[in-house]
């Protein structure tokens, strides 16, 4: 129960650094979707929705799965961890500068494909956003390894408040209070599409974040040990195959709405801006998701050869999904609330938000499925299951977007992380069997979705806001109450709540 334990701590960190951090990202979709509510800001934040799902998909092939290698290889007491990290963050920075050439000499083209034609710029910008992105991986990885969340947690808050500072300086407050001027940059403010300020935001908070990681890089030099590199490579080569299909199934949808949608090209966008807004209602379920991800990649390769780590594992997918549900209630039985999180415009697409809830559940219990055949060095099982996946997502959204729109892309993202839930635990459990207890995680989901169902019956027939919310509050009690006579005794020996419940 200790590694659980040190688990559950950490990641409390990365979900505190998380928590803030979405949050705080979160509130540049209430400022977007409130200050961009005519149909031309509608569009625009379609634009920067669709150009974000991109940069999430070149994230994938500049980092190549180096980050997973890092802490598969860590743990090796024959290699150092300086010509670990020399090797690795070396190589981000040589492949970095190859990457970004290519994109900015290529920006014309690629933004005539993102239908932003008139602003080539945009992808210079993103360009370096992606570069300094990269270039922070490995010094994360090596807060995490280093179990030092509380640094990483600082850093990260910092580059989103510089972000939503930016944010807010230009789209707000330049427009609003400076509009005849003489001044040569708040001239060059106004008169830029609000994509491209909202890019410039985003690439001054990754220059940031790479400056705060000095501590961490400084000390680099290009000792780079070729047979430790090869090894690497060739272990986290299939990340860039998983890592490009489960972008797919992750992103593209957006891109796959503009795509598959039978209206003009300003009315699809416009529909893409709808959809990505009400996606980010999601924020309770993905933050959580990450921060676990954060601290569980390289507990799981720490764990590995503890006498007891597949009972540990099957104990914190337990706990994992548990978190997962109380987060999907958190948010659906809400709804009422979180819908004044974006603009009154948006919120026609509400009713993809319970779908795209349950869908990011399958998401996170995949990542922690996902860990059998990373610590087994089986990484062809992760291609086949995401590439599947990919398949469902682009079959299923060919087929229903045109009919069924919205509902189709949040649908088809519920049943391809499902079916990729499935081809994990099954062959999970043939190679590297973990003892799951699957019924009581699926009692659990089951649950979960019949208190939300018979909320939304009982809210149907209520107008008042104080009454839904109070129905609301009533079945969140009921599941957080049913967790608590099950899970009792093991509630008492997690951090926090086990100080709580004594």
């Amino acid at each position: 129960m200790s590694g659980i334990k040190q688990l559950a701590g950490q990641t409390i960190w990365y979900g505190f650094s998380n928590v803030m951090a979405r949050l705080l990202n979160f509130l540049l979709t209430p400022i977007l979707t409130y200050l961009m509510v005519d149909s031309k800001g509608v569009k625009e934040y379609g634009d920067f929705s669709l150009l974000y799902a991109w940069i999430g998909v070149a994230n994938i092939v500049y980092t190549y799965g180096l980050e997973t290698g890092y802490f598969r290889f860590s743990n090796h007491a024959d290699i150092g961890q300086k010509k670990l990290f020399n090797t690795t963050f070396g190589s981000h920075i040589v492949s970095t500068f190859i990457l970004s050439a290519v994109l900015i000499f290529y920006s014309e083209p690629i933004s005539k494909f993102l239908e932003i034609g008139k602003f080539p710029e945009i992808i210079t910008i993103t360009a370096l956003i992606i570069a300094f992105d990269t270039l922070a991986t490995i010094p994360f990885a090596k807060l995490r390894q280093e179990n030092r969340p509380r640094r990483y947690a600082f850093i990260k808050v910092f580059g989103i408040v510089v972000n939503i500072l930016l944010v807010l300086l230009f789209v707000y407050f330049i427009p609003k209070y400076y509009k005849d001027t003489d001044n040569f940059l708040i001239s060059w403010v106004l008169h830029q599409n609000r994509v491209t300020l909202l890019v410039i935001a985003n690439m001054m908070q990754a220059f940031f974040v790479f400056l705060f990681l000095l501590p961490e890089w400084k000390r680099f030099r290009f000792e780079w040990d070729w047979d430790l590199w090869k090894q690497i490579i060739r272990y986290s080569t299939p990340m860039i195959i998983i890592g490009l299909a489960g972008m797919v199934n992750e992103v593209m949808d957006r891109q796959l709405l503009k795509s598959f949608l039978p209206y003009s090209p300003d009315e699809n966008m416009r529909i893409v801006g709808i959809y990505s807004a009400n996606y980010k209602i999601s924020i309770f379920i993905t933050m959580f998701i990450q921060a676990f991800r954060m601290a569980g990649e390289p507990f799981f390769f720490r764990q590995k050869k503890a006498e007891n780590a597949k009972y540990t594992y099957a104990k914190v997918m337990k706990w994992f999904v548990i978190t997962l549900c109380i987060a999907y209630l958190f948010t659906g039985l809400y709804l009422h609330i979180w819908q004044y999180m974006i603009g009154k415009e948006y919120r026609q697409g509400l009713y993809i938000v319970p779908i795209l809830l349950m869908a990011n559940v399958f998401l996170g219990i995949y990542y922690n499925l996902s860990a059998w055949y990373k610590l087994t060095d089986m990484m062809y099982w992760g291609i086949i299951i995401t590439v599947i996946g990919a398949v469902i997502t682009f079959v299923g959204n060919y087929l229903f977007i045109p009919k069924y729109e919205m509902y189709a892309g949040a649908t088809v993202t519920m049943i391809c992380y499902g079916a990729m839930v499935v081809m994990a635990f099954l062959t999970g459990q043939k190679y590297y069997p973990i003892p799951y207890a699957w019924k009581k995680l699926v009692a659990y989901l089951v649950i979960t979705v019949l208190l939300f169902l018979i909320n939304k019956t009982v809210v149907s027939f209520i107008s008042n806001f104080w009454l839904k919310t109070c129905s609301a509050t009533l079945f969140m009690f009921v599941f957080l109450f049913l967790v608590g006579r099950i899970e009792k005794n093991e509630l008492k020996n997690l951090p926090v709540i086990g100080k709580l419940l004594g």
